[in-house]
C-alpha cells in the first residue's frame, strides 16, 4: 500500500511538473539500464531527468491503470486516456504505450486542457487569415479540410472553428474524434470505439441521422471515412476535418488517392487550409495557407488538365514567413 502511494505521488508530481513547464507531451523512454524522461514543448523535446527501470515500470503500470489499459500486456501497443484535475483545472491525458526490447515499454502522455477553446484571432498571426477561416464556416454545406505536420496546431484551429459555429452561429455541431481531445460545451462529442463497432465510417453514418448542421471529423484516415465525409458535405452539411498531406494541393491529391471522384471533390470542397506554427518574439503563432475561391477553382482546373498546380505566391506559407521576417527586421 505504501509503495502504491509513493508511485501515485511520483506520477502526480510528473504531471504537475509537465503542466508547469507548459509541455504538450511527456515521454518515458527505456535505455539499457534506466529510463529517460522527456518533455515536449513547441515541437522541441527536452530531457528533464533519469529514473530507474523499476520506478519507470511501476509508473507506466499506474498510468495504464488510470487509462483502463491491460497492465500485464507489454508485447502490444496500447492507447487510452484519463482525466485529472490539477490546481483547479481539468486536464485530459492521452496515453500511448509501445513495446521495446527486453520486455520494456515506452510511454507517451499527451497533455490536453479541457473545456477550453482559443479564438482564431488569437491563434493567427495575420488577422485577415482568421477572418477568412471564420467566413468559411458561414457556408451551410461543403467540406473544409485542414492539413499540416503533426503538432502544427490543426486540432486547436479545428476546435476554434467548431466553437465559433456552435456559439456565434448557433449551429448544431457534432464531432467524431479518436480520441476526444478536449471537452467542449454545447457540442455533442462522439468517441471512436472500434471495439464497440464505432469506427469513423459507422459513427459518421449514425451522426447523419442526428440532425447535425456542422460535423467535425477528427481525421480522415481511410477510404470509407473519406467517402462518408464527402457524402455528408454533398447532402447539405458543413464538414470540418483534417487530412495528412504536404500542402493544400497535395491534400486534394490525397483525397483522390482515397477513392473520391474528381467531380465529388470539386462539388464538395470549399476550402483547404495548410497550417504551420512559427515563433515570433518568443511566442508561438499560426500562419495559414488558405486555398479557396478562384485559387481553388484554378487548382481543380490544373488537376483536371494533369498539371501540378503551384500555390499563388501571396497565399503560400513560405511567402508569409518571409513577410514576417521582414517585419521583424524592420522593427
Amino acid at each position: 500500500m505504501v509503495v502504491e502511494s509513493v508511485i501515485e505521488k511520483k506520477c502526480d508530481q510528473l504531471l504537475q511538473k509537465a503542466i508547469q513547464f507548459n509541455a504538450s507531451d511527456i515521454q518515458l523512454t527505456p535505455l539499457e539500464t534506466n529510463y529517460y524522461v522527456y518533455f515536449k514543448r513547441n515541437n522541441y523535446r527536452m530531457e528533464v531527468g533519469e529514473i530507474t527501470t523499476d520506478l519507470a515500470e511501476r509508473m507506466i503500470s499506474y498510468f495504464k491503470f488510470l487509462s483502463s489499459l491491460d497492465i500485464s500486456e507489454k508485447r502490444k501497443p496500447q492507447s487510452g486516456a484519463f482525466k485529472q484535475q490539477i490546481s483547479t483545472t481539468l486536464y485530459a491525458f492521452r496515453v500511448s504505450t509501445l513495446p521495446a526490447v527486453q520486455m520494456k515499454e515506452s510511454l507517451i502522455i499527451r497533455v490536453l486542457l479541457q473545456n477550453q477553446s482559443t479564438e482564431l484571432e488569437t491563434l493567427s498571426y495575420f488577422p485577415q487569415s482568421a477572418k477568412s477561416l471564420l467566413a468559411l464556416t458561414q457556408n451551410e454545406q461543403g467540406i473544409i479540410i485542414l492539413t499540416g505536420a503533426t503538432g502544427s496546431g490543426k486540432t486547436t484551429s479545428l476546435y476554434s472553428l467548431i466553437h465559433h459555429s456552435a456559439h456565434a452561429l448557433n449551429r448544431n455541431v457534432i464531432s467524431l474524434e479518436d480520441p476526444v481531445e478536449s471537452n467542449q460545451q454545447n457540442i455533442l462529442q462522439i468517441q471512436v470505439n472500434e471495439r464497440a463497432g464505432v469506427t469513423y465510417a459507422t459513427g459518421l453514418k449514425a451522426i447523419l441521422r442526428h440532425s447535425p448542421d456542422v460535423i467535425m471529423v477528427g481525421e480522415i484516415r481511410d477510404t470509407d471515412t473519406a467517402k462518408v465525409a464527402i457524402e455528408a458535405a454533398l447532402t447539405g452539411h458543413l464538414v470540418l476535418t483534417t487530412v495528412h498531406a504536404k500542402d493544400t494541393v497535395g491534400c486534394l491529391y490525397r483525397m483522390l488517392s482515397l477513392g473520391i471522384s474528381f467531380e465529388d471533390l470539386r462539388q464538395s470542397v470549399i476550402g483547404i487550409v495548410a497550417q504551420q506554427l512559427i515563433t515570433v518574439a518568443d511566442e508561438r503563432t499560426a500562419i495559414y495557407e488558405i486555398l479557396q475561391g478562384d485559387a481553388l477553382r484554378e487548382a481543380f482546373s490544373a488537376i483536371r488538365a494533369g498539371d501540378w498546380y503551384s500555390i499563388p505566391t501571396e497565399l503560400s506559407l513560405a511567402y508569409q514567413k518571409r513577410c514576417i521576417a521582414n517585419l521583424e527586421t524592420s522593427s
